[in-house]
């Protein structure tokens, strides 16, 4: 059970407490409420090319990174469709400097032509390496847009062209930055080894001048209701044809969320797994095969996939899966096969939450949802996910007309 503080600032900051005086150091994680589902499909990779302009430098303090590295400290960041994510680590006796870094680039950055340039060549050149110039570089780009279309779901984060960032204005990125990072679109988690009176001096000392924003409204539309049956076929040069089915499921908000996570689990959660016994061991239709959730806020898709071996084909995978989600629409998941889901699943959270910077951006993440409490209530979420639940979810989502799939060809 984590004794968790809160308190929010004049400035609609929210702060999150959680004090571990047996940690050796404190992390800022901050939380922008802001994602690639902010972009438009004409303008796509902002929040991705934030990721890194955050990074270059104010007018106050020109490298971020530099402070840090002095004081013995790392940082890193990283972005989704739903928000992006900022961390700071450093020995406790250097805190305040993470506290001065972040609120200093909170407060504004130096949006110079030159920082643009820089940091736009490197967002760019990770386009390339890891989009165009690597197998399977643009799987999620076909997965996106045959799943979501023109949805703000519909190109991953990177973005959805190589153009989009190429061609991004310094006055395009000025825009974007005060629509969207503000001390009132804003999550700050302070966790370690600092006293709650310490957190709150230092918060007020560093943000409290930051003013609040007009942040630009939001407006997701809601994904339509799949009626049809979609299935795309691409040929790459890659090593392993791959099949991905993909299910729409409720976001993260839905009921039916912890009950899609536990299936996922029941399928493929470790080599006893369905998946793995039926489909990679016995059968040998997979070289290695997954089931997962997406996780997304707004709308999920449940994922099942593999890697072909040689001379399967498109109806032997599809036929396989069909199998084994039969099983589940069929015959009731035992309750000693939950149990185990939910022992492992406890352990999993022991372990994690021992990882202080794992927790920090969990409990930012939390507060996102709505509360940082709730972090202390996902066993007992996941331990109201009956057998019954399992398969109405199944009988409900995993039909023909709410089915995706992308059969990723190599080429011979």
């Amino acid at each position: 059970m984590f004794k968790l503080t809160k308190f929010t600032l004049d400035n609609g900051l929210r702060v999150v407490h959680y004090e571990d005086k047996n940690a050796p150091m404190v992390i800022l994680n901050t939380l922008y409420d802001v994602g690639s589902k902010d972009e438009s499909i004409d303008k796509t990779g902002f929040a991705h090319l934030f990721e890194h302009l955050m990074f270059g430098g104010t007018p106050a303090v020109p490298s971020f990174d530099e402070p840090i590295q002095k004081a013995g400290g790392e940082n890193n960041a990283w972005t989704s469709a739903d928000l992006t994510n900022y961390y700071v680590v450093l020995p406790a006796n250097n805190a305040e400097i993470a506290f001065w870094l972040e609120s200093d680039r909170m407060n504004g950055l130096s949006f110079s032509q030159k920082s643009l340039d820089v940091q736009r060549h490197v967002v760019c050149e990770e386009f390339k390496q890891r989009c165009l110039n690597q197998p399977y570089g643009n799987l999620h780009h076909y997965i996106r847009k045959l799943c979501f279309g023109t949805h703000p779901y519909g190109w991953p984060t990177i973005g959805l062209e190589l153009s989009h960032i190429e061609n991004a204005t310094l006055d395009e990125v000025k825009s974007f930055f005060y629509s969207h990072y503000a001390p009132n679109n804003a999550i700050l988690v302070v966790a370690g080894n600092i006293s709650l009176d310490e957190t709150k001096r230092l918060v007020h000392k560093w943000y409290d001048s930051i003013p609040c924003r007009e942040i630009k409204k939001r407006v997701i539309p809601v994904v339509p209701k799949q009626e049809k049956e979609q299935y795309m076929e691409v040929e790459e040069n890659v090593p392993t044809t791959c099949f991905f089915r993909m299910y729409h499921t409720g976001g993260r908000f839905d009921n039916d969320y912890w009950t899609s996570d536990v299936l996922s689990d029941v399928l493929a959660n470790g080599t006893s797994s369905r998946v793995h016994q039926r489909l990679v061991k016995e059968k040998k239709i997979f070289t290695s095969a997954s089931a997962y959730i997406s996780g997304d806020i707004e709308t999920g898709l449940f994922y099942l996939t593999g890697k072909l071996c040689d001379g399967i084909t498109y109806s032997n995978a599809d036929e396989a899966f069909e199998e084994l989600i039969d099983e589940v629409r069929n015959e009731l998941v035992s309750d000693y096969e939950i149990q185990k889901l939910r022992n492992k699943f406890e352990s999993r959270q022991i372990t994690d939450s021992m990882v202080l910077m794992d927790l920090a951006s969990d409990l930012a993440y939390y507060e996102l949802l709505g509360d940082a409490n709730q972090i202390n209530q996902l066993t007992q979420r996941y331990s109201e996910v009956t057998p019954q639940m399992l398969r109405d979810f199944t009988l409900n989502t995993f039909k023909r007309e709410n089915c995706s799939t992308l059969f990723y060809k190599a080429k011979k």
